[in-house]
């Protein structure tokens, strides 16, 4: 029994490295030009067919050795990381659900590597693409079979990464680098969850292992029990397309047809279920968190559902669909049916990374013309326009984060330029003018009133008027009451600290920082 773990101590950490190792081969190979062009791509083939074969062939030795001897469970290699109270081991949870992903993921990349042979022949980027593929499926094994927090979350990242570089492939189309950008900053998001997540379970749990956080029933408050899963639920929702995350999934598919197949119709679409699955225990004891899940997942079933019924082409019409699909696996999970989510996990997985792979030949087969519309959306004119529209998730996304955070991105760049560069030495690089700096020149007539309609930035809103009336009050109170009553060495200081303060006062005048304000003020709060 000893030596059976200790061979397993000894093997089990090179499954999800033999592919990362592969992939870091192909990149050297790449690099030093030893397997570019098409002479490269057999090379290549050998290298990344080889690595997927042999991790498929140790998982496949230990769901024997799970079968004859026993299910393995916790597995320590070593010590990955220490810093005072802070530990993170390099470990494995092999229990039986995670036995079933292991085998599920190393089968269906195998056969996913072995199908981008044929459909990747001759493409430009050939070894690139095979580089990222075996980087995604080490990373995709360490997500399901990590033993700690740290671990799977160092496996999720490595799928983001490599979700983005397979969305931008075709790096020259600007849809395509514009798509996996808003992909890769949306997951952002969730990770953002996630680290939340792994410092609670140290800070609540004292522990970051999968094992010890799964029997920790009795030692979480309610409280805590249900901080700790939000912030899980939120890094599972944004990396399986949940809604407000949902539109990402639909922009994804710019990367080719066996990528699409393998991250968002098979594996890591289905990451965010697995991590709730895994939660068990913890959600358990949040029942509003379930509920919670339970109404996102079921919102989700809907908007993919109606989506769906509006699509024209074969990949959008599937993506949809598997949006569905896995918001009624939420769904199960929310409302206590894990077991049910884990069988329509696995079963899901397969079929859908059948269909996505087959569906360049169903192109060939399938009635050119546009499907009709359903009756059911035919009745509701404005159902179908929500549908088309997909019920506008994304402009509403645009309006809420998109738009803000590009403004205060421009104010800053200003307050660079107007600010920071004048106090370095360095000129001036643009003439807007957006400050009661610039309502005193129009005041006193130094502009001439044409020039000035082009340059100044007129206020909008209560706010805005506000703003003004206080500009008029400060110029009528520095024009009578300072400067006629001072010489010009008074109004040659002025004008230099009144400079530096006003372009602060331009930037925090606009309204929408009274978010960032009430945000450092939780900040201090908590």
């Amino acid at each position: 029994m000893n030596e059976a773990n200790d061979l397993l101590k000894a093997f089990v950490w090179l499954i999800p490295f033999i592919p990362m190792l592969a992939a870091l081969i192909i990149a050297v190979g790449f690099i030093s030009g030893k397997n570019r062009g098409e002479a490269g791509e057999k090379q290549t083939t050998l290298i990344a067919n080889g690595a997927a074969l042999l991790s498929l062939v140790i998982v496949l030795a230990i769901d024997l050795h799970a079968l004859v001897i026993g299910v393995p469970g916790q597995i320590q290699v070593a010590q990955w990381f220490s810093s005072g109270d802070y530990q993170v081991n390099l470990s494995f949870y092999l229990d039986s659900f995670a036995l079933v992903m292991m085998t599920l993921v190393a089968v269906i990349s195998v056969l996913m590597i072995r199908f981008s042979v044929n459909y990747m022949h001759r493409e430009a980027g050939y070894q690139r693409f095979f580089m990222i593929l075996s980087l995604f499926m080490g990373a995709m094994l360490l997500i399901v079979m990590a033993g700690n927090v740290v671990l799977t979350f160092t496996g999720w990242e490595l799928a983001g990464v490599s979700s983005y570089l397979l969305i931008a492939y075709v790096y020259d189309r600007p849809i395509a680098v514009q798509n996996a950008t808003r992909v890769f900053i949306t997951n952002r998001i969730g990770d953002a969850g996630f680290i939340i997540a792994i410092f609670l379970s140290f800070h609540l749990l004292n522990t970051l292992e999968w094992s010890e956080i799964m029997q920790t029933k009795d030692s979480l408050t309610p409280l805590g029990s249900n901080i700790l899963a939000a912030a899980f639920l939120l890094a599972a929702i944004a990396k399986s397309a949940q809604i407000p995350f949902a539109p990402w999934i639909s922009r994804a598919l710019e990367g080719p047809t066996p990528s699409s197949a393998i991250f968002y119709g098979s594996l890591m679409v289905h990451a965010g279920v697995y991590l709730m699955i895994r939660l068990q225990p913890v959600l358990e004891q949040s029942p509003v968190i379930m509920n919670i899940m339970a109404f996102i997942g079921l919102l989700t079933a809907l908007y993919g559902f109606f989506s769906n019924l509006v699509q024209t082409d074969v990949k959008s019409n599937l993506i949809f669909s598997t949006t569905a699909q896995v918001g009624l696996m939420f769904f199960s999970c929310g409302m206590g049916w894990f077991e049910l989510a884990s069988w329509h996990l696995v079963l899901h997985a397969i079929w859908r990374a059948y269909q996505f792979l087959h569906a360049p030949a169903i192109m060939h087969l399938m009635d050119r013309n546009t499907r009709p519309v359903k009756a059911l959306l035919n009745k509701q004119s404005w159902l179908y326009t929500a549908s088309l529209q997909r019920f506008w998730l994304d402009p509403i996304a645009d309006w809420i984060l998109v738009r803000p955070i590009k403004r205060i991105a421009h104010d800053t760049e200003r307050f660079d330029e107007k600010v920071i560069n004048r106090i370095v030495g360095l000129p001036e690089q643009t003439t807007a003018i957006t400050s009661i700096a610039d309502w005193e020149q129009q005041k006193s007539n130094s502009l001439s009133s044409a020039h000035h309609k082009q340059q100044v930035s007129r206020a909008h809103g209560m706010a805005g008027k506000l703003m003004e009336k206080l500009a008029d009050m400060l110029f009528w109170f520095e024009e009578h009451l300072v400067l006629k009553s001072g010489g010009e060495g008074l109004l040659k200081l002025l004008n230099i600290i009144g400079h530096y303060l006003l372009q602060v006062e331009a930037l925090l005048s606009q309204p929408r920082y009274l978010i960032l304000i009430i945000m450092a003020t939780f900040v201090v709060i908590i």
